[in-house]
């Protein structure tokens, strides 16, 4: 035990402390969980929540939900749910009961302790893009994702102390085979971030060798890993009204080691629920309380989170939409709706624009504010998605990175501060009618930290920013994200551990890795 707090302690340096270097890019704030303030926006009154509740509930009672898995059906029978072929039908007081078994609010510590996050209360984390199929910057344009090209994302992942956990392979490494892809991704997460990190729930051997992978890096003990999450896994339900046998198998053996789930149906209004948004959110809320109560009566007390994707489509190609004023109506609501039932919320910043403009900037913008005001816990796919999902790029990575970073300065206390330095009468009496506030003393001791100070954006004039080449959003974020890659330093890790990793990625591969023929 004394060896591994030792191990674990050698694992990272603090991350409450921004390491100041010369290879600093960029002035940041320091590494932080930041606290929502902000009363939520509730949308529903009393009797719509009881609305969506009952429609929910009824799903569950007269539809039912198909577990396309062995295990859960027999699991489902043993408890003595109504079993029909693959269809499961629930009753209302043993869902409720189960989902009140869930926490709240919980923590995940990663190999680097200092980088622990709270998932719950009124605490919000942001995300790193995860698992679009293509990478796009303004040298490459548009292509297939590679393995270096998701260790550049995973280095921003790493770099900006605004993005708290890493997901799923931030773009997918088309160029390594699907077999072993898994162990090379998980390596260079492990040594490129001392985040909290992701397991994709994509048959066991995926997820047991990520546990493995997580406990190496943190120096765990199985009795320690199994003691609080480490690690988590984000699963979809098929919608509509479908749970897969990957994705339930994965959660069940995470949780059996007391390893956090989020649970997130991705319903299009319109094409895969109804399209009505409140019908959606219902069809959602049955979608995900359906495997919430499967787990915590595997496990009861696991971590388990209730994650919403609930959008709509556009009804003319029937293309997804995201931050429309139905995906923000539909991010408040089933906000309300975890709070009723007391589980901690994911949501997402997602966009359909195609490349890194205006459009992807207001609609990420959007969807960042509708995680805000619906009371999100995790936000998922905070910076760098494109077109709907499909494509992860570092420029939009950098400028959803400004944006983040503005709504962490906005829930700083002391923006709402009101002592009588905050006040401020004496300096009002020192400048009264005449002169400004530039000079005095009130204002000196506090210009440096004042205000949110931009690392992308340009507040000159015109003609400032013409003399100064005139360079747009995106170009500046493309000269800056290649500067951090550049100048990137990986988090300290043990020697020991990381031969440890590289070892067990080395036995699993001559092992065969993960099959990929069913």
């Amino acid at each position: 035990m004394a060896e591994s707090r030792e191990r674990k302690r050698r694992a990272g340096g603090r991350a409450g402390n921004t390491r100041r270097t010369s290879s600093d890019v960029i002035s940041q704030a320091p590494w932080c969980v930041p606290i929502n303030t902000d009363r939520p926006t509730e949308p529903l009154d009393e009797a719509g929540v009881e609305a969506i509740h009952n429609g929910a509930m009824r799903i569950l009672e007269e539809i039912g939900i198909e577990f396309l898995n062995a295990e859960a059906i027999g699991l489902f029978k043993k408890l003595g749910a109504k079993v029909d072929g693959t269809n499961v039908r629930l009753d209302r007081d043993f869902v409720m009961e189960m989902v009140a078994k869930a926490p709240s609010e919980f923590t995940i510590t990663p190999r680097n302790p200092d980088r622990q996050i709270t998932i719950g209360g009124r605490n919000i984390v942001f995300g790193n893009v995860s698992s679009p199929p293509n990478y796009m910057d303004l040298t490459t344009g548009k292509v297939p994702g590679t393995r270096e090209q998701s260790q550049t994302l995973l280095k921003l992942t790493q770099y900006f102390n605004c993005i708290h956990f890493a997901g799923g392979y931030p773009v997918e490494p088309v160029d390594v085979h699907a077999s072993v892809r898994h162990l090379d991704m998980l390596y260079d997460k492990l040594t490129i971030s001392d985040k909290v990190m992701h397991a994709y729930s994509l048959g066991k051997e995926r997820v047991e060798d990520v546990m493995e992978m997580v406990k190496i890096a943190g120096g765990l003990s199985e009795e320690e890993f199994q003691s609080r999450p480490h690690m988590y896994t984000n699963i979809n339900s098929t919608s509509p009204l479908k749970h897969d046998e990957p994705m339930i198998d994965g959660c069940l053996r995470l949780v059996r080691r007391g390893q956090a789930v989020f649970i997130t149906p991705f319903t299009l209004a319109g094409a895969m629920a109804p399209v009505t948004m409140s019908g959606a959110v219902a069809q959602s809320i049955a979608e995900a309380l359906a495997a919430i109560a499967l787990f915590q009566w595997v496990a009861p007390g696991c971590a388990c989170v209730l994650g919403t994707f609930t959008s709509n489509v556009d009804m003319k190609s029937g293309a997804p939409a995201f931050g429309t004023p139905e995906y923000i109506r539909a991010t408040q609501m089933t906000g309300q709706m975890a709070r009723f039932y007391g589980l901690p919320l994911r949501s997402s910043g997602s966009c359909a624009a195609n490349v890194p403009d205006g459009q992807a900037m207001w609609e990420t913008t959007a969807s960042l504010w509708a995680a805000i005001q619906s009371g999100t816990n995790t936000v998922y796919h905070a910076a760098g998605w494109l077109e709907g999902g499909l494509i992860a790029s570092p420029e939009k990575f950098v400028m959803d990175c400004e944006v983040i970073g503005q709504m962490i300065r906005y829930f700083d206390p002391a923006l709402t501060a009101t002592t009588s330095d905050d006040i401020a009468v004496d300096a009002i009496g020192e400048v009264g009618g005449e002169g400004h506030f530039f000079g005095i003393q009130h204002t000196q001791d506090r210009y440096e930290t004042a205000f949110y100070q931009p690392f992308l954006s340009d507040w000159r004039n015109y003609e400032g920013w013409d003399i100064a080449g005139g360079i747009w959003t995106a170009e500046r974020a493309h000269h800056l994200w290649k500067e951090i890659v550049n100048n990137f330093e990986e988090p300290p890790m043990d020697i020991a551990i990381r031969d440890e990793l590289a070892d067990f990625v080395a036995r699993r591969k001559s092992e065969g890795g993960a099959p990929t023929d069913f």
